[in-house]
């Protein structure tokens, strides 16, 4: 993985300034001899010397492992740039008339490797060592040279950062040569946490304080003698001494400016409002001691940098003794929190015409910021830990509290911390696309890499896939994906093949995009990789440009995560020929923000959160003490009041509202509940319904989602389990957010309409397309709103009649309509299928499944053969719907190895396929015929790509 980010982020630098050279070079073909001005022109378009001046970080460098193979990395590319200019410059007809030189031209760095060389040897004569030429190889000095100039690096941990430095030290070791000084370049600090000179200078200027344009002279000082550390490579002690001197006159130059740096950003921890935009609102910030001190260090008088930087307000009285209190107090959180300021700690770096790093690599930490509760309290108080229910916890919590126990005031202080940690990140307008919400650190990185690297730059990061379909992540990966700046994007499916202590079903990628002004012509993409030499498997790699990415998602602009060409051509096909769930409208400039365009009439809703809404859920003890009793339905009831079941995911199925009851698992800390699969024979009494963990007062439902009957769908379901989208009627209950539900709109859902979208959610050829776009383990509704949905107006076309005669003689289907529609089928095999207990006897109402004198007539008792007919006859003619030819179908059908799995054991054969496929050929073929995606001649993936697969 680490070779494979360097490849596309070194790479490709190496490759440009290759071909930059090659061009120079021949475009002077016709020449018989150059001037003295195009010999030092050549020279200075030298791509190993070019790739020298690279300057690479990784933000979060750990302990150096990318580091140390962007060491090896470079240095054989710069050994093979040397090679590969010289042979290309002895070819030249110009290149045997030298002007003022007795030997043919080489790149400037094989002198400067001969000088260390002599140099180191020198050195070794001199104390009577031993050093032989295999021990100073040109590797061997070329990877010194790349270590002091072109290595950056920054972490946390102050234990990580010496680890890298001795790492490094240990892999570029030369004998007759001192260790490297590198204190310059690997830094210990906060990447998230830093503040920019010039937006502090503005925040100063508002507030009406003086900051000495000559302060800034302090970086151009900096930077010239971190430019002198860069080129020296130590070859002995005094050289090494004079980098660590050149460093130190560095950091003393920019101290100043780091103590200013320091105070702003603590006070943001400090005071939620700060900076403040105007003097006046100095006035309204923290408490009468905050604004005491504030007054007496912010007065337009006082030069706040030689202040800081000298730490100390001379003089007396209450305002200088509460503003040398907040100067302790703001140098204590820079110290414990290592705010790190990388526009001033790399001055090198951040002057010139390009400010920022050529390239920002690695693998920041994937962690949460919010405080997990009971991750943090299973190191210390198992029993916290161990309760199910949030409610529970926070009562434990609360007693440890009233007790003054230490382990309370410990948690509280670890939440006060993360918290403010969150605040400042999410406020401070370092993370405008990224910061919101509860975020994971490694989208803060992505982010920050974003600002440190150049314009034309390139950031290579390893992060969890959520980087690319997760809705925080929307507008960020948008703003590359659309735009063309994205250039590959290859993800990973764990399976203990990467990362030992991650789940297996984890899935991570390589993240390659550029800088604001570096554009790809293509994106190329690959999903569900097991091993890097899948990517060299022609099928597996995919070409995408923006308009795809926008087709797909067309409101977060996401990346879909297409297996191969074929999924691909599928997809796409039932993108352009359907609408999506809900199209989000655009902003237009006359007319402001349009609005939304809905498939169906439906709109999202989550009614109760497990975790927030948990002290309103009951246990059966619990109901029984509050004077409830069991009234029927899985119900409790006492006096008017009643208690209604709390549904979750796991409890449904397709068409099943009675899948599983819940039962608990004290010993699982993260996830108590499990699923207790209810049998057929279960099912087959009307009357049973599962059993829930909770009850819910049926008082407690928010208005508008008390309704007799709803539609629901599971949120926990990943791309690679039976099937992914699992949606059912439920009845009248209250639902967790694992259970979220489609309810009717301003103007209402029919029972008639629900059947028919529910019909088509829970079809083969839906979830195929809902796998493309599942990359976590939640269901959420950004990605479910952005699936293409058959038009509600398809319903009511004609049955074509063949099918329809079939399901006539199969018993699926009456013969009251002579000319049935498409709903006319869909409608009765949804109400079969899902009528199965009395609890749904509203929702067969609403269908007009009464007898002559009104009465709901009886559930359908529930029969497994039935049941996988009607649904296999569903699956057939969705298909049709969405357009697919038998070829396609098949293929489609083959992508669902559980199923085939489940039915070669119970049947010794692919049954449901064999079903469908059957049924499918008493339909008619598309018009007009779709080609067979399985052409393979028209599915070249790493030349044409997605956009040729789709117009063939």
């Amino acid at each position: 993985l680490v070779r494979l980010i360097l490849r596309e982020s070194v790479g490709l630098l190496a490759d440009e300034g290759t071909r930059a050279f090659d061009k120079l070079v021949l475009g002077w073909k016709k020449k018989h001899a150059l001037n003295p001005a195009e010999w030092e022109r050549l020279d200075r378009a030298d791509p190993a010397s070019a790739l020298l001046e690279l300057k690479i970080c990784d933000p979060a460098m750990g302990s150096g492992h990318f580091l140390v193979a962007l060491v090896d990395d470079l240095a054989d590319r710069v050994l093979e740039a040397v090679t590969a200019a010289q042979l290309l410059v002895a070819e030249q007809p110009w290149a045997a008339h030298l002007v003022e030189q007795v030997r043919p031209w080489q790149s400037p760095i094989v002198a400067r490797v001969a000088h260390i060389r002599r140099s180191i040897k020198a050195q070794a004569v001199q104390h009577g060592w031993t050093v032989t030429d295999a021990q100073l190889d040109d590797r061997h000095i070329v990877r010194r040279m790349v270590l002091k100039k072109s290595i950056f690096g920054v972490d946390k941990n102050p234990m990580a950062v010496e680890l890298a430095k001795t790492a490094l030290w240990l892999h570029t070791f030369t004998v007759g040569a001192p260790l490297s000084f590198l204190d310059h370049h690997l830094k210990h600090g906060d990447s998230l946490h830093g503040e920019r000179l010039d937006a502090v200078q503005r925040g100063l200027q508002a507030l009406g304080m003086l900051f000495q344009k000559g302060e800034l002279d302090r970086l151009d000082i900096a930077a010239r003698s971190l430019s002198q550390v860069a080129d020296l490579t130590d070859v002995d002690i005094a050289e090494a001494q004079l980098s660590k001197q050149l460093s130190a006159e560095a950091d003393a130059q920019v101290a100043p400016l780091h103590a200013l740096l320091d105070f702003w950003r603590a006070m943001r921890w400090l005071e939620p409002l700060w900076p403040p935009e105007k003097p006046e609102k100095l006035a309204r910030l923290g408490d009468p001691t905050l604004r005491l001190a504030l007054s007496e260090l912010l007065s337009p008088q006082r030069n706040l940098v030689a202040t800081l930087a000298a730490g100390v307000v001379e003089g007396e009285g209450p305002a200088v003794s509460a503003a040398n209190d907040l100067l302790v107090r703001t140098r204590e959180l820079a110290l414990r929190e290592r705010f790190f300021h990388w526009w001033t700690a790399f001055p090198t770096v951040f002057t010139g015409s390009a400010p920022g790093f050529d390239a920002v690599i690695g693998n920041p930490p994937w962690d949460r910021i919010k405080l997990q509760e009971v991750e943090w309290f299973a190191e210390r108080e198992p029993a916290i830990a161990a309760q199910p229910r949030a409610a529970d916890r926070k009562a434990m919590i609360k007693a440890l509290h009233d007790k003054k126990a230490p382990l309370a005031a410990a948690y509280a202080q670890a939440v006060q911390r993360a918290e403010a940690h969150a605040r400042v990140l999410s406020k401070a307008g370092d993370y405008p696309l990224l910061g919101g919400g509860d975020v994971n650190l490694y989208s803060l990185f992505v982010e920050r890499a974003q600002a440190l690297v150049q314009s034309a730059g390139v950031v290579a990061l390893l992060t969890p896939s959520g980087i690319a379909a997760d809705k925080g992540a929307a507008e960020f990966f948008k703003s590359i994906a659309t735009t063309g700046r994205l250039g590959a994007l290859f993800d990973f499916e764990n399976r203990k093949v990467f990362f030992a202590d991650v789940h297996a079903s984890f899935k991570f990628c390589t993240l390659i995009f550029g800088g604001l002004t570096r554009k790809f012509a293509q994106t190329r993409c690959a999903f569900f990789l097991h091993a890097l030499d899948e990517l060299d498997v022609p099928e597996r790699a995919l070409v995408m440009n923006a308009e795809d990415f926008a087709r797909v998602n067309p409101n977060t602009g996401a990346a879909p995560i297409f297996r191969n060409a074929r999924d691909a051509a599928i997809t796409m096909r039932m993108y352009d020929a359907n609408p999506v769930m809900v199209r989000h409208g655009q902003t237009n400039e006359s007319r402001g923000r349009l609005p939304d365009v809905k498939a169906w009439p439906v709109k999202y809703a989550r009614m109760f959160d497990m975790t927030n809404d948990s002290g309103l859920f009951k246990t059966s003890p619990e109901l029984t003490q509050e004077g409830f009793k069991p009234s029927g339905l899985g119900r409790w009831r006492s006096g008017s009041e009643e208690a209604v079941p709390l549904y979750v995911g796991r409890m449904i199925h397709q068409y099943d509202h009675r899948h599983a009851s819940v039962t608990v698992n004290e010993g699982n800390l993260h996830n108590a509940a499990i699923g207790a699969l209810l049998t057929s024979y279960d099912k087959a009494d009307v009357d049973h319904v599962p059993t829930p963990q909770y009850w819910v007062r049926a008082s407690d439902i928010a208005n508008g989602l008390s309704s007799p009957w709803m539609i629901g769908f599971r949120d926990i379901a990943r791309s690679t389990d039976v099937r992914t989208m699992i949606a059912c009627i439920v009845s009248s209950v209250a639902a967790g957010n694992t259970l979220p539900l489609l309810v009717g709109g301003a103007d209402g859902i029919s029972a008639a309409q629900a059947s028919c979208l529910l019909a088509n959610l829970n079809s083969m050829i839906f979830d195929f397309v809902t796998r493309q776009k599942a990359q976590s383990t939640h269901l959420n509704w950004y990605i479910v709103e952005q699936l293409p949905l058959i038009a509600a107006e398809r319903f009511g076309k004609p049955l074509p009649s063949a099918f329809a005669s079939h399901m006539r003689s199969a018993g699926l289907m009456n013969g009251h309509h002579p000319n049935p529609t498409v709903a006319d089928f869909v409608i009765p095999q949804v109400l079969a299928l899902s009528y199965t207990a009395h609890d749904l006897a509203p929702f067969a109402r609403d269908l007009g499944y009464v007898d002559a004198l009104g009465e709901v007539l009886p559930p359908f008792v529930w029969n497994d053969e039935d049941r996988r007919k009607r649904m296999a006859a569903l699956d057939a003619l969705f298909f049709h719907l969405y357009g697919l030819i038998e070829v396609d179908a098949g293929y489609v059908l083959d992508t669902f190895p559980i199923v085939r799995q489940q039915d070669e054991a119970a049947f010794g054969r692919y049954r449901t396929k064999d079903d469908v496929l059957a049924l499918l050929r008493l339909l008619p073929a598309p018009t007009p015929p779709h080609p067979a995606a399985s052409d393979q001649d028209t599915l070249t993936t790493n030349s044409r790509g997605i956009a040729s697969a789709r117009k063939s």
